[in-house]
Order: C-alpha cells, then structure tokens, then sequence
C-alpha cells in the first residue's frame, strides 16, 4: 500500500463486477482496496472491525442492502464517508441516499474517470454526484416536483422496496432482522401514507418512481 493511499471498503455482490472496480480503483497509486464485502451486512460489520477512509456501496444487494447498510454504518460513524455506486439512476434513490448522509453517487454507467474523481473528493469531505443525476434533482427541487415515497421513513422505504420485489413478509422479517409483525405493521403504515390498498398498486408506484424495474 502507498503511503498516505486512500483507503477503501468495497462492496458489490457480484465478484466479477467488484474485481472490476477494484482494478480500476487500483490502477492509480493514491487509492488502495483495503476491504471487500458481498452484502451490506458484511460491509458494516467490516467497518467495525476495520475503519477505512471511503466506503462504496452497492444498493441492490441480497440482505441488507446499500442504503440500509450506509443507514447502519452512519449510526456507529456518523463521520463515515459513503458514496454509492449502483445501476439505479432514479431521483428516489438519489434523495434517499443524500437524506440519509452518503457523499456521493454513482451510477455503473458512469466514465471510469469519474469513480476515481469521486473518491478523492469524498476522501477530502466534499460530495460528488454523477452530473446528470445532479441536475434531474436540482431541476425538481427548483420546481417543486414532489416525491411520493419521500414521506416514507428509512425503514418503510426498505420494506417498501423489499415487498415491490417480491419478497414475502417473513422473508423480509429475516433479512432486515425484524419480526413478521413489525413488517407486516410498516406495510400498514406503508399503504395508509401512499393512499393504495394492495400490493399491485404498490409495486405499479415502486416502477414508476424507479425503485424497481418492469
């Protein structure tokens, strides 16, 4: 490792996709993958063990995913650097991750320059969103554009997102640890915030906002 290299935790779940990026981020001298991880869990758990300058996380992930993870990772360092790195480009992941305190944003479509860009700066306190990304969200804040699922909480977003995808409710009690009552009460609360009475309307909203595809 280079003296004084930034240093990075790296998590993905496909280990063809993170070797990728790591070559990448490696193929400059200041940067080293210091840790890797598959699942949001394992990143935190991960960072506990070992701080490191700047986390990537994926957001689609099996288990916790990205943004529950940087949720977790924030609560135990608040001065935690995250940035996400992602296939979702849609306006609701991009506010989520912000409100939350990520520092940047990244899609995996994005100019291999940029990553490497986005690290430094995030190393250096600053943020860095994908440019297009940051203009689509500063185009509708100026005008007022609402986001529907923003009234949901952190936790009902991740239900939310989980049950738009298909997974059961004592699926979802094991991978975010909750139990099927607590699950199915956010699912409760999920449908009185967004005005919908049943699933199919839910996932219906959940594709059109871009959490999930068609």
């Amino acid at each position: 490792m280079a003296i004084n290299a930034i240093t990075v935790l790296l998590c993905d779940d496909h280990p063809m996709v993170r070797n990728g990026f790591k070559q990448l981020l490696e193929s400059v001298p200041d940067i080293e993958v210091a840790l890797e991880a598959e699942t949001g869990e394992l990143a935190y758990q991960a960072y506990r063990k070992q701080s490191v300058d700047v986390i990537i996380l994926d957001i689609s992930m099996p288990g916790m995913g990205g943004l529950a993870a940087a949720r977790h990772i924030l609560e135990y360092d608040v001065k935690a650097k995250i940035m996400m790195l992602t296939m979702h480009d849609s306006q609701t992941y991009v506010a989520r991750a912000l409100k939350l305190g990520v520092k940047g944003y990244l899609t995996k479509m994005a100019e291999p320059d940029d990553l490497i860009k986005a690290v430094r700066l995030i190393n250096r306190g600053r943020s860095y969103i994908e440019a297009s990304l940051a203009h689509d969200l500063a185009f509708a804040n100026a005008t007022g554009e609402s986001d529907l699922i923003d009234i949901l909480s952190p936790r009902e977003f991740e239900v939310f997102s989980a049950l738009t995808d298909g997974h059961s409710v004592k699926n979802i009690s094991c991978l975010l640890h909750l139990s099927p009552k607590t699950v199915g009460v956010h699912r409760t609360n999920i449908m009185k915030k967004l005005a919908i009475d049943n699933l199919s309307d839910m996932t219906r909203l959940a594709i059109r906002h871009g959490v999930i595809t068609a």
